[in-house]
């Protein structure tokens, strides 16, 4: 089962999973991350520039989970634009170390296999950031996604695309279909860690760590994987029955243990 830990509000999960970043990237410069967009994130994107100050970061490598399909990549909301914008100019990151999958219709046929190439190139990810959305997908892999898939396209629910309008100027402008890292591809990360705020993921949330392994909840898929974490605020921890027994494991971890 994962780890869950619940912390008062996002700044302080961005806080504690920066710092375990940090830790990566000290002990290993040539780290491969796995990135994560959106706005779950963002508070691991924020607290991390003052736990960087004076690192060689020039050898870090990261790959995103997902990029829409047929949006220019240089659109705003394009992941490839977001990672610049919030994750390699931020932190000083070398960009042709950093991937995103290639979500131009040239080419989208072959895509995917490419991108499980550069995976395996690159020798896997060693920590995969991930959000969860109100359906329980991760990356881009809706209700129903196999636990054995890879990097491939797939078509986003209309809740999706309703969840994801507001970065846009209206739904119609939210594209239909993704590329994105598959389950499968996802759990060979060396470690996996979970965001959520908010009680809009509360339930999304309780079934992931707490229901049964199901594709209908894609991030169930999280309760395989040796070395999960879940990183959540009050709210979002709102549906679990054992909140308070995840309280007290993490009050009373060994702290060499880490993340």
């Amino acid at each position: 089962m994962a780890e869950i830990v619940i912390v008062p509000d996002a700044a302080a999960a961005g806080a504690l999973v920066a710092d375990e970043i940090a830790r990566l990237i000290r002990r290993t410069p040539d780290v491969v991350l796995g990135l994560a967009t959106g706005s779950t994130p963002v508070p691991v994107y924020e607290a991390l520039p003052e736990r960087l100050q004076g690192l060689d970061l020039s050898s870090v490598r990261g790959f995103a989970l997902d990029e829409y399909v047929g949006l220019d990549p240089a659109h705003p909301e394009s992941y490839r634009s977001v990672i610049a914008r919030e994750v390699i100019e931020p932190l000083g990151l070398d960009p042709a170390r950093i991937r995103v999958p290639d979500g131009r219709l040239q080419g989208i046929q072959h895509a995917g296999e490419d991108y499980e190439a550069a995976l395996g190139a690159a020798g896997g990810v060693e920590l995969q950031l991930l959000g969860i959305g109100t359906d329980g997908h991760i990356g881009f892999n809706e209700p129903g996604s196999s636990f054995a898939s890879l990097t491939r396209v797939k078509t986003l629910t209309e809740q999706t695309r309703s969840d994801n309008a507001r970065f846009f100027d209206s739904i119609d402008d939210v594209p239909r279909h993704c590329i994105t890292q598959g389950l499968g591809t996802i759990l060979r990360a060396g470690h996996l860690v979970l965001l959520a705020f908010g009680d809009s993921k509360a339930e999304a949330v309780a079934g992931a760590v707490e229901g049964p392994v199901t594709a209908s909840l894609p991030a169930s898929a999280i309760q395989l994987h040796p070395h999960a974490t879940v990183v959540i605020d009050e709210e979002a921890a709102s549906g679990l029955r054992f909140a308070d027994y995840y309280r007290y494991t993490f009050d009373n971890k060994p702290e060499w243990q880490g993340l």
